[in-house]
């Protein structure tokens, strides 16, 4: 969906739900609402914007993926269902991408960081307050932010977001053991 752009009356098309961006430890991911093939170049310049290569879809295709594999952004379809928690499948998919494109997972600065060279994951359902931020919370509690507080995370950059069934999936997630233990 898109509006036009009031502060200069332009015309300029623009998104009527603006992406949600989250950063921690380094790890960027971006929230957005299912784009649609009539607003496809709204998001791609956001895309651009925070250096999205990967973009989730987790709810039924609502356009092409062959303008943003143009641009180089891969697009994955991890469908599960409205209001639900992810399956098992579908988690350790996610988290195998962000392992993929956050390797090193060091302490970063929080802020509006767009830095063309760091990587950004956007994940999307159909309107971007629970499936996607779901995924995104598991990946901000894998990077050791306790679960409510990465939900209140998120909730403060995207207002509704995380229904109740979700908020007790993501009470009970268990992080993943990442020892770096090794035994010879």
């Amino acid at each position: 969906m898109y509006s036009r752009s009031p502060q200069f009356g332009t015309g300029q098309r623009s998104l009527i739900n603006p992406p949600t961006y989250i950063e921690y430890k380094g790890a960027r991911f971006l929230i957005v609402d299912a784009p649609s093939n009539n607003n496809l170049p709204l998001y791609i310049e956001e895309f651009n914007r925070w250096n999205v290569t990967d973009v989730v879809r987790c709810c039924y295709a609502t356009y092409s993926p062959a303008l943003l594999e143009e641009k180089g952004i891969e697009v994955h379809d991890w469908v599960f269902g409205d209001g639900e928690a992810p399956p098992v499948p579908i988690v350790e998919a996610w988290l195998k991408l962000v392992d993929e494109r956050f390797p090193s997972q060091q302490e970063g600065e929080q802020g509006q960081n767009n830095d063309s060279s760091i990587p950004c994951i956007a994940t999307h359902c159909v309107a971007g307050l629970g499936r996607a931020p779901v995924l995104v919370a598991i990946a901000l509690i894998e990077l050791g932010m306790p679960a409510l507080d990465a939900v209140a995370y998120i909730r403060e950059r995207r207002r509704g977001a995380i229904n109740n069934k979700q908020l007790k999936y993501i009470e009970m997630y268990k992080r993943r053991s990442k020892s770096k233990c090794i035994i010879s």
